[in-house]
């Protein structure tokens, strides 16, 4: 038996599952019905426990094609109930024996529907997974003396530059935390795809002639990255950026606007946002617990361009004379809808204009020579 124990001394009791050792963090909840290995390999959930509030999870097994990244940082797994003999053609084991493999703990057959509105109403706390052998105050005073990690993007990050080669343009990703899903749809595109470290900085960025630069998601809070965001303000301007969740994020901060912790966050797969340019509204999948304060744009050069129709905070932003445009939400759709897969796309059309215009430019300036 295991038992979960929150800062503010809720305790649920059920039956543990995946790797038996103890662990601390900041519990979540998702809300998706499907996706939960593209969830637990996502590295944004680096030094959280996700609460899955779907109630049976697990039935279809883990795969060797869903995953997000190939070592998970999450830090453990609630569920109402796991499965324990998935059934599906492409499985390859179950849920408990990917979760052992990793060393991530579990806790099934508590009620999530109970621990999801404590989250909604209270907002994201410490939690500690552990054996219920263990007294809770003892518990509670060691979650008291242990501050959760504010260096989630270097444990993540990538330690050294790759390369994904292709004959398409030429994208720098800047890895806080990248998805595999964004490298796949690059590929896609036959993009070649440079991936370099968060720290890696702007001079460094250039040599590289990059086509375009891409800021991808990640962990945390966006300001414990104060070197990725004087890079990113140093190349705003120079070549065309698109950012994917903390790359929105690191954007905004950036351009001088600025970001706050939000209640519960948002994480699933069926977030609504509207398209203010449009008025389309579109269904997304989403990781974040820090938004963009949209107060805090009036002082800056970036427009709003969508909302979440939820909580109408900020889920995207165009920048008025750069060309560099983000996003909150996550458009490789890895898991979720592929409503917005066609930002990629917009990507690739911004980078071509952009060469386009430097082309005009020259020629009118050999003319004038």
């Amino acid at each position: 038996m295991k038992q979960l124990v929150l800062e503010d001394g809720t305790t649920f009791v059920g039956q543990g599952f995946g790797s038996q050792r103890e662990t601390m963090g900041e519990i979540v909840f998702n809300t998706g019905m499907t996706g939960y290995q593209e969830v637990i390999s996502d590295p944004s959930y680096c030094g959280q426990i996700v609460t899955f509030t779907y109630p049976l999870v697990g039935n279809y097994g883990i795969n060797r094609d869903d995953f997000e990244t190939v070592d998970p940082a999450i830090l453990g797994v609630v569920v109402k109930e796991h499965c324990e003999q998935p059934s599906n053609f492409r499985s390859e084991e179950s849920l408990d024996e990917f979760l052992k493999a990793k060393r991530i703990p579990g806790i099934s057959g508590i009620d999530t529907r109970k621990l999801t509105k404590i989250i909604r109403k209270y907002g994201t706390m410490k939690a500690m997974l552990t054996s219920v052998d263990r007294p809770v105050n003892q518990v509670l005073e060691t979650m008291e003396a242990t501050p959760l990690a504010r260096d989630q993007v270097k444990q993540v990050s990538t330690i050294k530059p790759y390369v994904v080669p292709g004959r398409g343009y030429r994208i720098v990703l800047i890895d806080f935390g990248m998805k595999h899903g964004i490298l796949r749809e690059f590929t896609k595109r036959n993009c070649h795809v440079t991936v370099v470290p968060y720290h890696t900085s702007a001079e460094e960025i250039e040599r590289l002639r990059p086509d375009g630069i891409m800021l991808s998601n990640g962990p945390g809070d966006p300001k414990d990255v104060p070197e990725s965001i004087q890079t990113i303000a140093k190349l705003m301007g120079r070549i065309p950026i698109f950012g994917i969740c903390l790359g929105h994020q690191l954007i905004a901060l950036a351009s001088g606007a600025d970001t706050s912790k939000m209640k519960f966050g948002h994480r699933g797969a069926n977030q609504p946002v509207k398209d203010l340019r449009t008025g389309r509204t579109v269904i997304t999948s989403q990781n974040h617990g820090y938004a963009v304060n949209t107060e805090s744009l009036t002082t800056t050069n970036l427009s709003l361009t969508q909302v979440s129709l939820n909580d109408e905070t900020v889920e995207g932003l165009a920048h008025e004379s750069h060309n560099v445009f983000s996003v909150q939400y996550h458009p490789e759709s890895s898991p979720g809808p592929d409503d917005t897969s066609h930002l990629f796309d917009e990507f690739l059309e911004r980078i071509t204009n952009e060469q386009a215009k430097l082309k005009e430019g020259s020629s009118c300036l050999n003319v004038q020579i």
